[in-house]
């Protein structure tokens, strides 16, 4: 599994209330939710997102409130992934129940410019920005994991899981 797209670059201790403000959260739909992601920080995130790109972020990325909602409006807007130097412990939960793939490598997030074209590869934890020919190494997910994600979540993971069985 892999993901490739352009780069869009934030700063450390983004919080969930910056990647979705609660005063959207009147409404379970996560298409309406996705259209304010990121509004407070980079008014243009939504209108410039597209299937793939990439989130680089610094230190504990996605603190504050334990909501759900934070990864999925990401999710939800196309983005690919999410790299950053760290992930707030309930964030990076939440990011695997929904199936948001995220790698924490502090080097990566740290040179990665952004609009940097990335791609990343999930089953290595290879990241390579493109744009610069420079090649990070994140440390993969293992493959319970990945399979969470390549469903598209934990509950879609475990639903064929039961089908299987």
């Amino acid at each position: 599994m892999n993901t490739r797209g352009k780069v869009f670059k934030y700063p450390d201790n983004v919080d969930t209330d910056v990647i979705i403000p609660a005063r959207y959260l009147n409404t379970p739909d996560a298409k309406e939710l996705a259209l304010h992601c990121m509004e407070d920080i980079d008014k243009d995130f939504v209108k410039n997102v597209q299937k793939g790109d990439i989130m680089v972020a610094g230190w504990n990325f996605g603190c504050g409130s334990s909501r759900e909602h934070a990864p999925l409006v990401i999710k939800t807007c196309g983005t690919g992934c999410v790299i950053a130097k760290s992930f707030a412990r309930i964030f990076y939960r939440n990011a695997i129940n929904i199936g948001l793939p995220i790698l924490e490598c502090p080097d990566a997030a740290e040179e990665i410019s952004a609009d940097d074209e990335v791609n990343v590869d999930f089953d290595t934890g290879e990241i390579t920005d493109i744009t610069t020919g420079k090649t990070y190494k994140a440390q993969p997910f293992p493959p319970f994991i990945q399979n969470i994600i390549r469903c598209g979540g934990l509950l879609a993971s475990l639903k064929e899981q039961n089908e299987n069985d």
